[in-house]
């Protein structure tokens, strides 16, 4: 399987590798391609002949796209569309292209969301990062255990063949930034809690299978206010003690 990956993938570069890689290995490889943000990237991705579409620009943690170009959306409303558009596309020629929610994500809720707004999967930079898995250092900040996280539009990635601008080997600005995230122990624990997170919230809709979640769960718009009384408030918590 692969994947095309860019910060717009609503492009004739996108269409031209699609169409080198069907030529050379046919159907034999599953390609995805992104990333888009509505209808008509969508539409086009699919004619291209993707098989899978990727919705996001400027959602990640480590990404200053739209702070820098200007460009994106909010992902919630990104990811709405373009799955609307998936399912008009299904009901058109009968072939159904998952679509794969990446940015916005920094609690385990907001990949129920990203679900429940139509996402067949969703991509995890942020989550991952925080792990002894992740290829980075843990370095103590004031007192906290961190891991090194940082975007493929950074300086300190130099990707620059990713962001030319005309051929010189350096980035003509940046995309994303150089940053810590809180270290988070071992990947199997923290996958395993929040697999069972969203199970839970999926047998709280009465759904036990992703499609079965999207077509019963109810998206509501909620206040500020209705944010912090969701979480623990008027109260003092209690010192955790846990150990680092």
């Amino acid at each position: 399987m692969l994947c095309i990956d860019s910060s717009e993938g609503y492009t004739e570069w996108t269409r031209r590798t699609l169409a080198f890689i069907r030529e050379k290995y046919g159907d034999t490889v599953k390609v995805g391609a992104g990333n888009v943000v509505d209808r008509d990237g969508f539409e086009f991705l699919a004619e291209c002949g993707a098989d899978f579409v990727k919705v996001g620009i400027g959602g990640g943690s480590i990404c200053i796209t739209r702070e820098t170009k200007g460009i994106g959306r909010g992902q919630a409303t990104a990811v709405i569309e373009v799955c609307r558009a998936r399912d008009e596309y299904f009901e058109k020629t009968g072939v159904y292209i998952p679509v794969c929610s990446d940015g916005g994500i920094v609690h385990d809720h907001h990949i129920t969301l990203a679900l429940a707004m139509g996402a067949d999967f969703v991509m995890l930079g942020r989550y991952f990062a925080r792990f002894d898995e992740s290829p980075s250092d843990i370095v103590n900040i004031n007192g906290s255990l961190m891991k090194e996280y940082w975007g493929e539009g950074s300086n300190r990635a130099r990707n620059w063949q990713r962001y030319d601008l005309g051929g010189k080997a350096t980035l003509s600005f940046e995309e994303g930034v150089d940053s810590y995230v809180p270290y988070a122990g071992g990947l199997a624990d923290n996958v395993e809690r929040t697999l069972a997170k969203i199970k839970s919230t999926m047998c709280s809709c009465g759904a036990i299978t992703i499609p079965e979640f999207q077509e019963k769960a109810t998206l509501t718009l909620v206040s500020s206010v209705s944010i912090v009384e969701g979480g623990a408030h008027d109260v003092i918590p209690k010192p955790t003690n846990k150990p680092l």
